[in-house]
């Protein structure tokens, strides 16, 4: 029997890296192969998604809008396994 869909929260640009790592585990994945190593740094608990885009010279919408699509699939392979 499948689960119900589950609910994923869009990000924002608003939200930390912290916040979306102990929020979406496996938003971590996605930070990796972007070269976003830092994530478990202390800046990361401070620094928002868009400051932390901008400082890694990506384009906060697209990278942004690549993490909300990432973590849309990753919802879906669960509620389907």
């Amino acid at each position: 029997m499948k689960m119900a869909k589950e609910v994923v929260e869009k990000i924002t640009g608003n939200m930390t890296f912290r916040e979306i790592v102990e929020n979406y585990p496996d938003s971590a994945e996605f930070f990796f192969k972007k070269g976003f190593h830092c994530i478990g740094c202390p800046m990361a608990s401070r620094e928002s998604i868009k400051e932390g885009a901008l400082a890694h010279g990506e384009n906060p919408k697209k990278f942004i809008d690549e993490l909300n699509k990432f973590l849309e699939k990753q919802n879906e392979k669960k509620i389907s396994e």
